[in-house]
């Protein structure tokens, strides 16, 4: 229910306001791109609770605590790629730098990555 709110009612009574008003681009196109961190976290949660709700045969997928590390390198690598692709696609000159925020995101995942190896 929260994914399905989020796509609809948050879409249109929150990220649409926000991109259509007058605030300066950038704190508008970072806000473009929590909006589409919160969604990437929730579908991916939603996945794995809905997994563990039916009894899934999770262990194939580890989800022990390197599974549970993993979901978070997955998720962060989410957030990453969502920013890259916002700040490429906004009115941001040069926005992959100044929206820099994927970089802290990669290095989350790699650490998170790395801490399981």
């Amino acid at each position: 229910m929260a994914v399905a709110g989020h796509f609809t009612i948050g879409r249109k009574e929150y990220l649409k306001p926000v991109l259509e008003s007058n605030i300066d681009e950038i704190p508008k196109t970072i806000m473009h791109g929590l909006f589409h961190y919160a969604s990437v976290f929730m579908v991916l949660s939603t996945i794995v609770l809905l997994a563990n709700a039916f009894n899934l045969n999770l262990e194939n997928c580890m989800m022990d605590s390197v599974g549970t590390v993993m979901f978070i390198a997955i998720t962060y690598i989410g957030f990453a790629f969502t920013q890259i692709i916002i700040a490429l696609t906004s009115k941001v000159e040069k926005g992959v730098f100044k929206l820099f925020q994927w970089v802290f995101w990669i290095l989350i995942a790699g650490f998170a990555i790395m801490g399981i190896l």
